[in-house]
């Protein structure tokens, strides 16, 4: 009974869309800063290192380095201090945690791309795709007649 209680407190706090990231990508996570009484935007960018918990409680963690330091930042997914993030490229990841970028310098840090198709790309492979069913018709429509015409040889 209590479970139910704190799922449907936790409802009302969670966001209805999340961003669609990944560990390995870099993202940039706009927060909301408080200061006085002005609330302004900062930036935070990074690679995703690691997402965990589920629900209310998840949270992901974005490194970067600053003057040669290493930052990490943990964030909750359904913070309101957390505006939005934006997926700056995507990372080819082999495992769920990259704690292994910590004991890495320079250009060792970095990951191997996920790019994106481009528009000629996708029109390309629409076309040959288009190509292959014409081809799978034609065929199909020909081992239609065959039969037919072996019959009409018999009688």
């Amino acid at each position: 009974m209590s479970q139910e209680l704190l799922n449907k407190a936790a409802a009302g706090s969670m966001k209805t869309e999340t961003p669609k990231f990944s560990v390995g990508d870099t993202v940039q996570v706009h927060v909301r800063i408080v200061e006085g009484d002005k609330e302004r935007v900062q930036m935070f960018s990074g690679t995703v290192i690691g997402k965990k918990g589920s629900g209310i409680t998840e949270t992901f963690t974005v490194r970067r380095i600053v003057n040669n330091e290493g930052v990490e930042r943990v964030f909750p997914m359904h913070s309101p201090k957390v505006a939005d993030v934006e997926v700056i490229r995507r990372g080819k990841a082999r495992r769920a945690k990259l704690y292994f970028l910590r004991d890495r310098v320079g250009k060792a840090t970095r990951l191997k791309e996920i790019r994106e198709p481009s528009k000629k790309e996708k029109a390309a492979a629409a076309k040959t795709a288009a190509k292959k069913a014409a081809e799978a018709e034609d065929a199909a429509a020909e081992a239609e007649a065959q039969p037919a015409e072996a019959v009409a040889e018999k009688v």
